[in-house]
């Protein structure tokens, strides 16, 4: 199995080496980068491309690590003992399986996502050390043992916002995304706005990169938010004529498809300011 990209997922050479090298040593492919460069939509991807189902395990702050192995409903079960309910007498009937289970029960091989790991507890990689490098985990309640019957192929993304283990790191393949150069951008315009006009898309990505080089800014837009303001310009049938931008006009045409907080606005807003006081 490789994965070379798709005809939706612009791959670039060094990501394509990293997933085949992930799948190739069956160690987890750890995936950083900026939010917004595609690290969620790559898993979906290989996913696709290598004919997978796929596991997604969405990680919030909330999350615990053995939320991903089952869960044991101890109040349901004290609730129905008390109904008589016949239910009581399989403890099976209140273990709710989690997403690691499910990939690992899998009859074949699957792709399991765990998305944005560091917004959960400095603890939670430790605590999935052992399940992830031997593919296993114990069931207390039961007394079983769930072992995978095909090692998934496991994803795990990270927005950079945590540091973590080094046990954790030293268990993983990692790859950073770095943000798409001009001519990579281009080609996943392409494949989202295909046949845009080469005027509008040159104009277009120029300015993008040049408000991602603004110093001071707090917020670099993102590939998905380039791809949402293109969306909006074809909407609005701009031209590159119409992005042009002067100095008592600072702020790019759909601005709030690209700058995300008011810092960044009023730094736009200054520099107009600045550029009109310069031009009396």
């Amino acid at each position: 199995m490789k994965f070379s990209g798709t005809e939706s997922y612009v791959a670039t050479e060094d990501l394509a080496v990293a997933v085949n090298a992930a799948v190739a040593l069956e160690r987890p492919l750890l995936v950083k980068g900026e939010p917004g460069t595609g690290k969620t939509e790559l898993a979906k991807q290989v996913s696709a491309s290598l004919n997978l189902p796929m596991v997604e395990w969405h990680i919030k702050s909330t999350t615990r690590a053995q939320q991903g192995l089952y869960e044991y409903d101890a109040v349901s079960r004290l609730r129905d003992s008390q109904l008589g309910d016949e239910r009581v007498n399989d403890v099976r009937n209140y273990i709710r399986k989690g997403k690691l289970w499910q990939a690992f029960e899998a009859k074949g091989k699957t792709v399991l996502l765990i998305d944005e790991i560091d917004k959960a507890d400095i603890e939670f990689p430790n605590d999935l050390l052992q399940e992830l490098d031997k593919m296993e985990f114990h069931v207390y309640e039961t007394g079983e043992t769930v072992r995978a019957q095909t090692r998934p192929v496991v994803i795990i993304t990270s927005n950079n916002e945590k540091e973590l283990p080094d046990a954790f790191l030293r268990r993983c393949f990692f790859h950073y995304i770095r943000f798409p150069d001009m001519d990579t951008m281009r080609k996943i315009v392409e494949v989202h706005h295909p046949g845009l006009k080469p005027a509008l898309l040159t104009a277009a990505l120029t300015q993008f990169y040049e408000l991602r080089e603004m110093k001071g800014l707090k917020k670099k837009p993102s590939t998905s938010e380039v791809l949402d303001w293109l969306k909006l310009l074809l909407a609005e049938d701009l031209s590159a004529e119409d992005l042009r931008r002067d100095g008592a006009n600072a702020l790019p045409k759909l601005h709030g498809a690209l700058l995300k907080n008011e810092q960044d606005v009023q730094l736009f807003e200054r520099l107009a300011f600045m550029a009109r006081r310069g031009q009396r």
